[in-house]
């Protein structure tokens, strides 16, 4: 089964017909390390499935700084969702980590399918209300949570692609500390697993 096939089913059941209108739009696009799939000022109305490596959604500052606030692998959709439901330039960037394989599909095309397949407009409204929950819940741990708490969440989440596949400087960046900070809270929490066993 095509992987976005697959992801598509985990929200709605896709028949061959239901499929076929969308599998005849899909583009495999390749992004190099460091690349972009859109970067802040640009539009891209596309959307896009992760077949292989990892990006970052970050966020430019004026003064140069960035924010990271999302990253993507294997199995993610992607996309500037603002920008394809506004029409307006991208206020986020969306870059690789390590070389990409994508398979890409234009945000119009979907939109067609929510008038001609009830299937895709379900699908659309599941997976917004998904994204609208994991957006709420980093929203909250960004509020509430200090950073040692935010740094201990990820640890119990059971995101271990981000501790895992990224650079440290960036993991530091999404918990909003910087990297002698996140050094650390690591060396406390691993002291105290330490002292546990």
């Amino acid at each position: 089964m095509h992987p976005l096939r697959a992801y598509i089913q985990r929200f709605v059941p896709l028949t061959e017909a239901e499929w076929a209108p969308l599998a005849a739009a899909l583009r495999p696009v390749h992004l190099a390390r460091h690349a972009h799939f859109v970067a802040a000022g640009q539009r891209r109305a596309e959307l896009g499935l992760v077949l292989s490596g990892a990006l970052r959604l970050y966020y430019p500052r004026p003064n140069g700084e960035e924010r990271t606030t999302y990253f993507f692998f294997e199995n993610h959709l992607l996309a500037d969702y603002p920008s394809c439901l506004t029409g307006q330039p991208s206020q986020l960037s969306i870059q690789a980590l390590a070389d990409c394989e994508l398979v890409v599909f234009d945000y119009a095309v979907l939109r067609r399918l929510y008038d001609e397949l009830p299937v895709y407009e379900r699908f659309g409204r599941l997976v917004a209300e998904y994204h609208l929950l994991g957006t709420d819940a980093r929203l909250v741990e960004q509020l509430l949570l200090s950073p040692e708490e935010r740094y201990r969440q990820l640890l119990r989440s059971g995101k271990t692609k981000i501790l895992e596949r990224i650079p440290q400087h960036l993991v530091a960046n999404y918990l909003g500390i910087t990297p002698v900070s996140l050094s650390r809270i690591r060396a406390r929490v691993a002291a105290e697993s330490g002292s546990i066993s």
